[in-house]
């Protein structure tokens, strides 16, 4: 009788799944407050030998690897229907824990990890649980309440036991989660409309891809016992769908009646497939910035949940800033424009650290004061979010006069986390934190300090500070254009320098790199460059106003401005649904 063939690693069959898109490998660790990248050298798809190459300087890389275990997250963006053209793009993540490996030391700071993927993709947890992944396109949403009667964040579920399940959420939809921090209602909504709702309690938290998730473990608690009739059959039900897709059983013949979606389901999918079509292709300098705000989003949830200053990270965030700037200014001007959907306090930071960097260095190339006041500036902001509370239980509606006085305390908040964790900052950093919001007359807080007493750096930081703030609308306040701010600004000589004004003027001009502009002809494009002047020589055309929903992504030169008329101003994207999304 000959032989059968050997059956392929069902975990290899997943990982192979990503590797037929553009797939980003990262190894995690809970002590560490950020991923290493990896590549894939080699993957047997029939004994789920993976062969890893990874990069890591210092003495950090112990802590990937523990009791010859590591634990990788595979994250891609591939098309929703399935073909590589003109189709909207989707991400899917996938995470392996407690994998063996084997550590090769190429070099000083590169590894090659001989692992091998488990037989199967259904993990036992410590409780005696079995843990089903959420594999090659299963989905389910999930709503997780986290005040009584308050605060909903939506995420999507990665997997699902008896005991919980890990929920997929944007990063800055954690800033008011913390470990051990009990949730009112987690409600997990399936593609055929059925539901399941439990009281829960956050057992752990961290990054989760490189895209700027946090993945939140959570534990069902007080469950009733038509509750866990419920939860038993959905989990034999994923057990099933996983197995269907993976191939692992081939007595399992069709879909789960649970992951086969109802018109509700489907017009979701349309919906989605509709707005990630008008997404922005995005350069690396755009990618960069954008995972630089992502790293500063993943320091605050080591702070809050960990205790622990990721000190490395954050001055990691500045350097970025600096090479960034060095390399080429302007398109890194441009790039800061993609964090217009990023939290207004991750927004302002890099905006402010990057505004204050470039002037800076443009007046002192060899500047030794640059990097400490950019780590101030990145830093200063943070203590907002960590004010979020039920008393404050979101920085993103309208603030009421109460919650305004509540925020004004947060240079003083963060003052005294950083001192609990032990982390003393420089001098020159310590007056960025603390003083940012100084103004001249003494108006500013939190300390009322003025005139002489403040530094030229607070002089600088304060103009770029109150330009970022106009220009972007906030608590019902429309924006302002960079003309209308500059002029509000200049009215208040008593609270700004007006020479610093002067030099970010000259600096950055009346259209600013950056900024949604409107021409004649109809047409609306983001400024890329300006001439010496101040006046747009490239832009980014993205829209015609008389087809207001289809995109255009044409890049244009000063000669050929003719094509879309004379420059009228500077426009807010809001008013033109102009909108970037995020994967």
């Amino acid at each position: 009788m000959p032989a059968s063939a050997p059956l392929q690693n069902p975990t290899a069959h997943v990982v192979q799944s990503f590797l037929k898109h553009q797939y980003e490998i990262c190894l995690y660790s809970k002590d560490m407050p950020y991923a290493l990248q990896a590549t894939i050298i080699d993957l047997n798809s029939e004994t789920g030998f993976l062969v890893l190459e990874v990069e890591c300087h210092g003495e950090s890389f112990n802590s990937y690897v523990r009791d010859g275990m590591i634990n990788f997250d595979i994250e891609t963006l591939h098309p929703l229907d399935g073909s590589a053209k003109n189709s909207a793009l989707t991400r899917d993540i996938h995470s392996v824990s407690n994998i063996p490996a084997k550590v090769v030391r190429i070099d000083s700071s590169a590894y090659r990890l001989e692992c091998q993927l488990p037989s199967s993709v259904f993990l036992l947890e410590q409780r005696g649980a079995v843990r089903i992944p959420f594999i090659l396109g299963m989905r389910a949403k999930v709503s997780v309440e986290v005040y009584v009667g308050g605060l909903i964040v939506v995420g999507n579920l990665r997997n699902i036991s008896v005991g919980g399940c890990l929920v997929d959420v944007a990063i800055e939809d954690t800033v008011p989660i913390a470990v051990g921090q009990p949730l009112p209602g987690v409600t997990i909504e399936f593609p055929n409309g059925a539901s399941f709702f439990a009281e829960g309690i956050v057992r752990h938290m961290r990054p989760f891809g490189n895209h700027g998730y946090a993945a939140l473990g959570v534990e069902y608690i007080n469950l009733e016992p038509h509750q866990a009739e419920e939860l038993f059959y959905i989990v034999n039900e994923a057990e099933r769908e996983a197995a269907y897709r993976s191939g692992t059983n081939d007595r399992v013949v069709g879909h789960s009646p649970l992951f086969i979606p109802g018109a509700v389901e489907k017009s979701a999918i349309q919906r989605e497939e509709k707005e990630q079509k008008k997404r922005l292709r995005q350069s690396p300098m755009q990618r960069g910035i954008l995972e630089l705000a992502h790293q500063l989003q993943y320091s605050l949830m080591y702070i809050k949940s960990r205790d622990h200053f990721p000190e490395k990270v954050i001055y990691d965030c500045a350097d970025a800033i600096l090479y960034l700037l060095r390399k080429d200014r302007k398109a890194l001007l441009y790039a800061l424009a993609f964090l217009h959907n990023e939290p207004d306090w991750v927004r302002q930071a890099v905006r402010v650290a990057a505004q204050m960097a470039d002037i800076m260095l443009i007046r002192d190339p060899h500047s030794i004061q640059v990097r400490e006041a950019v780590v101030g500036a990145l830093l200063h902001t943070m203590g907002k979010p960590l004010l979020v509370s039920e008393e404050l239980p979101t920085l993103k509606t309208n603030m009421s006069p109460r919650h305004k006085e509540i925020l004004k305390n947060h240079v003083v908040t963060l003052r005294d986390k950083l001192h609990s964790l032990g982390w003393r900052p420089s001098k020159v950093c310590e007056d960025i934190i603390l003083h940012a919001n100084e103004l001249l007359d003494g108006t500013g807080y939190p300390f009322n300090i003025k005139g002489s007493q403040l530094t030229e750096n607070i002089l600088l930081v304060s103009v770029v500070k109150a330009v970022n703030k106009l220009i972007y609308g906030r608590n019902g306040v429309r924006p302002l254009t960079p003309l209308n701010a500059y002029r509000l600004i200049s009215e208040a000589p008593q609270c700004y320098d007006k020479a610093t004004l002067v030099e970010y003027i000259q600096c950055y001009g009346l259209y600013p790199i950056g900024n949604l502009a409107k021409f004649s002809g109809g047409f609306l494009a983001w400024i890329i460059d300006v001439d010496g002047k101040g006046m747009p020589i490239k832009v980014n055309v993205v829209k015609n106003l008389a087809f207001i929903d289809t995109n255009i992504d044409s890049v244009l030169e000063q000669g050929d401005f003719s094509q879309i008329g004379r420059l009228e101003g500077v426009v807010d994207p809001n008013d033109y649904g102009v909108r970037f999304y995020k994967v």
